[in-house]
């Protein structure tokens, strides 16, 4: 179920001010949105979120929130003061359900993401995590379903699964997937990869790209590149 309108997002994921603020300058008006993650706790988020706003980014701020339900609900009320459009939470019923009301308290209007699965993990590292053995489109599949039911506005997974997710839920959520690398990069710790036109054809709404447009020679070039081969399908 191809996505007719997938966005690009860019993973700004460094704590280097001036290379992040350079990188977010450079890109405005190259990508849909800026995700901006865990890796700018020390160096200065509200700087971060603040420099992403200027540039005339949506911004896709990815802490991964999981914790007790007060807790969480509180964390994603005063994350409500910034321009977000999208948050990522764990994909855990409990943890959703808490974004959704800090949300509300907050008077928020982003999406809330749950996480299902990361994309730099395998099946050994699933066992090795103590969930049962089983099929890990299977696992992301039932996560999903677990998240949206309780009130998730998309998920995040690799595109590998992006396809059985559009195929029981249809086009109402977002499914927003990582892990993609244009054709003849490098891997990186990426463990389920995919090529941009690969994860639009699978019914990505959103394609997040790190180094190969972070660390590039040229980080416009290579967005352009990734948007060319994303409407190549």
């Amino acid at each position: 179920m191809k996505n007719d309108h997938p966005k690009l997002v860019a993973a700004l994921d460094t704590n280097n001010k001036e290379q992040f603020a350079h990188l977010s300058k450079s890109l405005s008006g190259e990508v849909d949105m800026v995700k901006v993650g865990l890796g700018h706790l020390g160096a200065g988020l509200d700087e971060a979120l603040g420099c992403v706003a200027r540039d005339g980014h949506e911004i896709f701020l990815d802490l991964k929130l999981f914790d007790i339900h007060e807790t969480v609900a509180r964390a994603v009320e005063g994350l409500c003061h910034f321009p977000l459009g999208l948050l990522t939470v764990h994909g855990d019923p409990h943890v959703v359900r808490a974004a959704i009301e800090g949300r509300k308290r907050g008077k928020g209007q982003f999406g809330l993401l749950a996480i299902t699965l990361l994309t730099s993990l395998d099946h050994d590292d699933v066992l090795a995590s103590g969930y049962r053995d089983q099929p890990m489109d299977q696992l992301v599949l039932s996560r999903a379903s677990h998240a949206l039911d309780a009130g998730a506005d998309g998920v995040v997974a690799s595109a590998q699964e992006a396809q059985l997710i559009r195929a029981k839920f249809g086009h109402g959520p977002m499914v927003v997937t990582p892990g993609i690398r244009p054709a003849a990069t490098s891997r990186d710790d990426q463990k389920r990869v995919v090529t941009p036109g690969d994860a639009v054809r699978a019914g990505a709404s959103h394609l997040v790209v790190g180094r190969p447009i972070m660390l590039a020679s040229d980080p416009v070039a290579a967005a352009r590149s990734i948007r060319l081969q994303m409407r190549q399908t």
